[in-house]
């Protein structure tokens, strides 16, 4: 592949400084490949430095989140002074310098990524007596899993989806440390190489510590220590799971992209296999609509199967992109409503209730976002519910992909499917059976109204090969030039396309 220019990030002696949290240890400097592969120690920093490279704000630390792809879908009221000049994004304007930049720096960042995996698994098999445990397979099976997820929101963003052209070549799928260039893979082959490697993954990971009964899915503060067991390894390497691409992690990426694939049959399986485990507890009530900031859980922490730990959230989220009154992204108040059914059955939906609040611009009411919101007064989670992190799989979305791949054979279970997850939401009206179209409709309501400003409703639309509903009634129709982001110019040049 030509032009991915790499700089391997790695972190230096901060491993053993007395009670560092293993999240919290961040890349700080460069480390010289044969160094930092002579020792486990050196695998794990490697590992840690792919996931903080991901999260930084050009990836899903913004941009992948809450940003560019959500604009897309016309989930914001964009100021008409367009301080954070996304307005040209949100008509699709893909000619248009900033979001040139923004998509090159994501073509960038997520093949960033994708080396520094490629250079942990380029050394774990022949370094296996350096591991102690089961931490060889942890490693490996992570990194195969990182090297996964990376190349599949590659593809899902820079290559048509698979309902419209599964034959086009799309992106390269690299596997090896190297400066020569990979040739393009077709868009069916790129998903067969993530599938393989997210099987392998999941092999290797059948020892995560997660999948034991004593692991148990909770809080991360003291006055939740006796629900949760998450933090109770005296080893960081094996806390917090739910921040790595664990096990059920792995399960929930191949139900995604099995269902982007096609293959319901597969996606089922592996979506019900996370249903069936029971390891990850619907949020309650009283956590959701707690009044207090520090007893407040917006995102539904626990139902998390894996999520971005993200330092500098609060600050990019909240001052920054969410910004008081109408100077950052907003919603106004009807869109909301329309979104959120609140005038019929979603009048009780606490994400409305709790998500967005209610401002006064002029005669205007806009609804900001607090879903990001934290407790002001200290970023450190002992003074909030948890971590500060971005969804990335959430145990909602396995229902959604179970409805979807039963409808056709049991519509019944499949609208039961939807059902649980909004009685867990608040919403006590039950659906009634509908036609498949009308099915596929609620469908995509139920995934916006869920994952708000979490980056994946781009990709609902696009592998639905729907059209993208946006505010006041707007319909913008199926077009792939949309869905389908163009390489940046070195690829072109360079013949990649």
């Amino acid at each position: 592949m030509k032009k991915i220019y790499i700089i391997v990030m790695f972190i230096s002696t901060l491993w053993f400084v007395s009670c560092a949290k293993w999240l919290d240890i961040q890349p700080e400097s460069d480390v010289d490949k044969n160094i930092l592969f002579s020792t486990e120690d050196g695998f794990k920093e490697a590992l840690i430095g792919v996931y903080t490279r991901a999260a930084k704000s050009d990836l899903y630390g913004k941009e992948l989140t809450i940003g560019t792809s959500e604009v897309l879908v016309q989930n914001y009221t964009i100021p008409n002074n367009d301080p954070l000049r996304y307005q040209q994004t949100k008509n699709f304007k893909y000619n248009d310098a900033n979001f040139i930049a923004r998509k090159d720096n994501v073509w960038k960042g997520l093949y960033n990524g994708i080396v520094n995996a490629n250079l942990i698994l380029g050394e774990v098999d022949k370094k296996q007596n350096l591991f102690i445990g089961n931490n060889y397979a942890l490693i490996k099976g992570e990194a195969l899993a990182l090297r996964a997820f990376l190349h599949f929101d590659v593809l899902r963003l820079f290559a048509p989806a698979p309902v419209s052209n599964n034959k086009v070549d799309a992106i390269p799928y690299v596997t090896t440390y190297s400066n020569k260039s990979t040739k393009l893979s077709s868009v069916s082959q790129v998903l067969d190489s993530v599938i393989r490697d997210l099987e392998q993954a999941k092999d290797l990971l059948k020892i995560d510590p997660i999948r034991q009964t004593s692991y148990i899915v909770g809080y991360p503060t003291s006055t939740d220590t006796i629900e949760n067991s998450e933090l109770s390894d005296r080893n960081l390497f094996l806390q917090n799971r739910r921040h790595r691409l664990n096990y059920f992690a792995v399960c929930g990426l191949l139900a995604r992209v099995n269902l982007y694939k096609g293959d319901q049959i597969k996606a089922l399986a592996y979506a019900k296999e996370i249903i069936a485990a029971k390891k990850f507890p619907w949020t309650n009530r009283t956590d959701f609509l707690a009044v207090d900031a520090d007893k407040k859980d917006r995102i539904l922490y626990k139902e998390l199967l894996f999520a971005w730990y993200i330092p500098a959230m609060s600050n990019t989220f909240n001052n920054e992109w969410f910004a008081e009154g109408n100077s950052g992204m907003y919603l106004d108040q009807e869109e909301a409503k329309i979104i959120y059914d609140v005038g019929g059955a979603g009048g009780s939906d606490m994400r409305y209730t709790q998500w967005f609040g209610s401002t006064s611009v002029g005669s205007a009411f806009i609804s900001p976002l607090l879903k990001y919101r934290r407790n002001t007064f200290s970023e450190n989670f002992s003074a909030n519910l948890h971590y500060l992190v971005a969804p990335a799989i959430r145990l909602s979305e396995m229902y959604y992909i179970a409805a979807e791949c039963t409808f056709g054979n049991d519509p019944a279970q499949a609208l039961a499917y939807l059902d649980e997850v909004r009685q867990n939401r608040g919403i006590g009206q039950k659906l009634e059976m509908m036609s498949q179209a009308a099915f596929r409709e609620v469908l995509i309501k139920e995934y916006r109204k869920e994952m708000y400003a979490e980056g994946q409703l781009f990709f609902v639309y696009k592998r639905l090969n729907q059209p993208i509903v946006g505010q006041q009634g707007a319909v913008i129709p199926v077009n792939q030039q949309v869905f389908t982001w163009p390489l940046p110019d070195d690829e072109i040049i360079y013949g990649q396309r």
